[in-house]
């Protein structure tokens, strides 16, 4: 049921895009209005979320660690996966947010007549990776209706991702990937009882948005034509705070610019803040020097303790008197060496 009302939600934001679109006012609010509210939330959002993760406290080395530490010099240690200095955590958070090596060493369990069985799930690792760099490249790509003239290095970009030219407009090779990478992944959840069980609306809701965000861009580029000057035109007016409402959008732009919308505003308040938490996670961005190195935690009350000695000596008489041995006395009544 999750996974219907998330797509009923999706759908309902599309539809109310699509019928604001055909009046002036319409165009106006959603074109201006609506993008600027998203991006207020989605950037104080965002950074109240970092400020809040940065300010809390991480008084001990909790690093995830899947191999030998430093220790004695004939022991081969492992300087990504255990790392001791700042020079191996800043390599394996390199690691973990460019190729997703945590997701890359991922295994998945199984049972199979009574047996766990453990084996590699690469094809994850192989999704997630094309799904976020195919969407890191389209985000690129999109610059170049927020900007002019255009950098070169746009160009260069979409040349590259537009190497598979049959015809026009060329098909890009990011557009194709990011629909097929997140197909699978929502398939995944469908497929796979384990995550079905563990899928809540939010996860079905972000992935149904980033679906129908690819989706209608795919649809504006290669089917139902738009007019790129005019989103230009609109795009390089919101950017500069002098917005002008083009009339001739179309209702499809004007559904996928509400879910791009939608996302932003819903960004900081679901699962894809992992996108700045990563960097803010005590078990990755850690060295791994507790043996080395004595960790006091900087925030610890000071504390009047009662000892054990202190506590005999506050009872000595009703201890004897219970005939309990003291360890006072009979540290005094051990003859010496």
């Amino acid at each position: 049921m999750a996974a219907l009302y998330s797509l009923i939600a999706v759908a309902a934001i599309a539809l109310l895009a699509a019928l604001a679109a055909p009046s002036g006012a319409g165009r106006a609010v959603l074109g201006v209005a609506v993008p600027y509210a998203a991006f207020t939330v989605f950037l104080a959002g965002f950074c109240y979320r970092v400020v809040l993760w940065a300010l809390s406290p991480v008084p001990f080395r909790i690093t995830t660690t899947c191999g030998q530490q430093k220790s004695l010099p004939w022991l081969k240690r492992s300087r990504l996966d255990n790392p001791s200095g700042a020079l191996g955590a800043v390599g394996r958070m390199a690691l973990e947010v460019l190729f997703f090596r945590s997701l890359f060493r991922n295994n998945r369990a199984r049972l199979e007549k009574d047996r766990l069985i453990f084996g590699e799930d690469k094809a994850l690792w192989l999704a997630a990776l094309a799904f976020h760099a195919s969407l890191l490249l389209i985000l690129l790509r999109h610059l170049r209706l927020l900007v002019q003239p255009v950098p070169a290095l746009i160009v260069a970009l979409e040349r590259i991702d537009g190497f598979m030219q049959v015809g026009t407009p060329e098909i890009y090779a990011s557009d194709a990937v990011l629909l097929l990478a997140g197909l699978y992944l929502l398939a995944r959840r469908f497929r796979d009882p384990l995550v079905r069980y563990v899928s809540l609306f939010s996860d079905y809701f972000a992935l149904f948005l980033i679906l129908g965000i690819a989706g209608t861009g795919v649809l504006m580029r290669y089917v139902t034509r738009v007019d790129v000057v005019a989103i230009k035109q609109l795009a390089l007016g919101v950017v500069s705070f002098h917005p002008v409402v083009p009339p001739n959008l179309g209702a499809m732009f004007m559904v996928h610019l509400l879910l791009v919308c939608t996302l932003g505003a819903y960004f900081p308040f679901s699962k894809l803040m992992h996108m700045g938490g990563i960097f803010l996670s005590p078990t990755r961005n850690l060295a791994n020097n507790n043996r080395r190195e004595r960790h006091i935690n900087p925030w610890d009350y000071p504390v009047k303790t009662h000892t054990y000695a202190e506590w005999e000596e506050e009872f000595h008489d009703k201890l004897v008197a219970a005939g309990i041995p003291l360890e006072a006395e009979d540290a005094r009544t051990v003859p010496a060496d």
